[in-house]
């Protein structure tokens, strides 16, 4: 499949066909909150993101800044041929458990040191996830981990029709 003709972004915005292959790591500047069950079970302004062509960010947050209980290890595993082999937690807060909706990578590839003890969750299996007070909408499709705020215009990989990009 061809790519896509990108959105042009607006002020204050980036097109994630800007973003680098093989991806990039930046620190987050600003407060980063996850909310599950009517809890928040994450807050912190320590986060980085992931930066990769056609993908929204992926925000990695310390595993030290999820409330105590909220990440329990959950069965599986993937791997990403930049970042290694990820490994997976159920999220609990609030009463509810979401079933392996946080990675981390125990032991990133080269490159990628600054994600070790640090996890990233699905937004959209989440109450809500927060960047600086903007509310997320998680990345189309539901395998990937983007999270979309205004500041970020695609078309984003994930939705049908994007597998070949």
């Amino acid at each position: 499949m061809p790519r896509p003709t990108p959105q042009r972004p607006g002020p204050g915005q980036e097109s994630v066909w800007d973003y680098p292959r093989p991806p990039r790591l930046e620190p987050v500047a600003g407060r980063i909150t996850i909310s599950l069950g009517g809890e928040v079970i994450a807050d912190t302004e320590d986060a980085v993101r992931v930066l990769e062509t056609s993908h929204p960010p992926v925000y990695y947050l310390p595993i030290s800044d999820f409330a105590p209980g909220s990440l329990i290890p959950a069965a599986g595993s993937s791997f990403c041929e930049f970042k290694g082999a990820a490994a997976y937690f159920d999220v609990h807060g609030g009463g509810e458990v979401r079933a392996g909706a946080a990675w981390t990578y125990p032991q990133p590839s080269p490159g990628f040191a600054p994600l070790a003890d640090r996890v990233a969750v699905y937004a959209g299996r989440m109450d809500a996830c927060t960047v600086d007070g903007e509310t997320v909408t998680p990345q189309p499709g539901g395998f990937y981990g983007g999270w979309v705020t205004r500041a970020v215009v695609g078309p984003f990989k994930g939705g049908p029709g994007s597998t070949g990009w």
